[in-house]
């Protein structure tokens, strides 16, 4: 990118890993933040593992991995978010069956591409090989993260106002069932574009952390949202000076980081939990 910037994002790769970082450090709190408030904290969880399916079965198929797990998880979204909206499961348990069916058709299917002899590495897909993105992968993150941005500025009162109290929302006559189905897609699209930062196994933990650490100072739901967004961009940054300083995974360095900032936080505050009530017209 030739951008002048100081030690450790003077060379190329690193400012490519560092703008593709900060989108995604930025834009997956936004998501996550509807997500904890609706108690859905671990469906980026479930939904990342059945993106791990969907990129083993675009191994073994010879189809880009990605294509193949944006599909995968999309689907496995809204099939989550139907099983809770018609009382087939509970929220919990509709991610505990995709969470280990995932994890376990993933594995089958990477285990079969190895002994048709095809190569595979999933590695860079569970952890995430920020440092390998190219230009394209810049614009192709960059447009997921304009377009989350863009449903959180468009949609972000009446998704709050469906995650509070959908039956309340549905009395008002928002279209509950439309903008569950949107934040199922949101976490989906979220997940595999972050699968090249983080990776499908880490990503849950950047989309809930910084909001976590922001619920314990904020004192609404805008200031929570523009606070994880805060907090998940300043990971990102320290995260990879870290990996180029002391040569570690990208990735983990990332989460560690925003681990320990909730740390921090909460040591601070000397809570771990959020201190506010978030009313509907906020």
């Amino acid at each position: 990118m030739g951008l002048p910037l100081p030690w450790p994002f003077e060379r190329d790769y690193m400012q490519l890993a560092l703008v593709v970082g900060l989108v995604i450090g930025t834009c997956a709190p936004l998501v996550g933040a509807f997500l904890v408030q609706k108690q859905m904290a671990l469906m980026g969880e479930g939904i990342g593992h059945l993106a791990f399916a969907g990129v083993a079965a675009g191994l073994l198929l010879s189809i880009s991995p990605l294509w193949t797990a944006l599909g995968v998880a999309v689907v496995g979204a809204l099939l989550v978010e139907w099983l809770r909206g018609r009382g087939k499961a509970s929220g919990d348990l509709a991610l505990a069956l995709f969470f280990y069916g995932g994890i376990a058709a993933g594995a089958v299917f990477a285990s079969r591409a190895a002994a048709e002899g095809i190569s595979v590495n999933v590695m860079p897909y569970l952890f995430g090989s920020i440092l390998t993105v190219s230009p394209e992968d810049v614009w192709v993150v960059a447009a997921i993260g304009t377009l989350i941005v863009a449903c959180t500025l468009v949609a972000g009162r009446a998704l709050l106002s469906v995650v509070l109290d959908d039956g309340a929302a549905r009395v008002a006559g928002i279209p509950v069932d439309g903008l569950n189905a949107l934040l199922a897609i949101l976490t989906a699209v979220t997940i595999v574009a972050a699968t090249r930062i983080v990776g499908v196994l880490l990503i849950a933990a950047l989309m809930v952390l910084p909001v976590a650490s922001s619920r314990l100072i904020a004192r609404s739901f805008r200031t929570t949202i523009v606070g994880a967004a805060g907090i998940g961009a300043l990971s990102t940054v320290i995260g990879l000076a870290a990996a180029r300083m002391w040569g570690l995974a990208p990735g983990g360095a990332i989460v560690l980081v925003a681990t320990g900032i909730f740390a921090i936080v909460a040591g601070i505050t000397g809570t771990t939990r959020a201190g506010f009530s978030l009313p509907s017209h906020h």
